[in-house]
């Protein structure tokens, strides 16, 4: 699994408008520069977290993008949702059914149940987190709650 550079950079972006909270204002062109990501790339990730309702624009000279609501309010599941999807969903297994109409495996697939539970995990984690947790440095974030349950070996590409 991987992490699409459309959810990186607008979490990333969000955050950045997010130090700025419900009444500063924050420009593409800003954003750009403190992201290092291109202005047509955070103009396109801020139009998706506008229509997601996590920001609001305001045109003209001291025009932006700010929260649309408190930080303490969104939860980085539903950001990541939006500007992304998620990893298992209702149509999952329609759009993986390989050369035939319907997979090979629908009546009775435990391939399916592993990507429930993962999706249920990962709802469970990100559910709790907000933009307000995350406006914080890096030490303070990795002593943030984890999740219950034993991890996993850390995942090596070179295995």
């Amino acid at each position: 699994m991987k992490l699409s550079s459309q959810e990186e950079y607008g979490l990333r972006c969000l955050l950045r408008v997010g130090r700025e909270g419900t009444s500063g204002r924050v420009t593409i062109s800003e954003l750009s520069r403190a992201e290092g990501i291109s202005e047509p790339n955070v103009a396109k990730m801020m139009r998706v977290l506008r229509e997601g309702g996590f920001v609001t624009s305001t045109r003209g000279q001291s025009g932006g993008y700010a929260l649309s609501r408190p930080a303490e309010q969104i939860k980085v599941g539903e950001v990541l949702a939006t500007l992304g999807g998620r990893l298992y969903g209702p149509s999952f297994c329609d759009s993986h059914a390989g050369v035939e109409r319907s997979c090979t495996h629908m009546p009775d697939c435990s391939i399916r149940s592993v990507w429930r539970m993962l999706q249920n995990a990962i709802d469970r984690v990100l559910g709790r987190i907000t933009l307000k947790d995350l406006l914080v440095s890096e030490r303070e974030m990795n002593a943030f709650p984890s999740a219950v349950g034993p991890a996993l070996p850390a995942y090596s590409q070179h295995t």
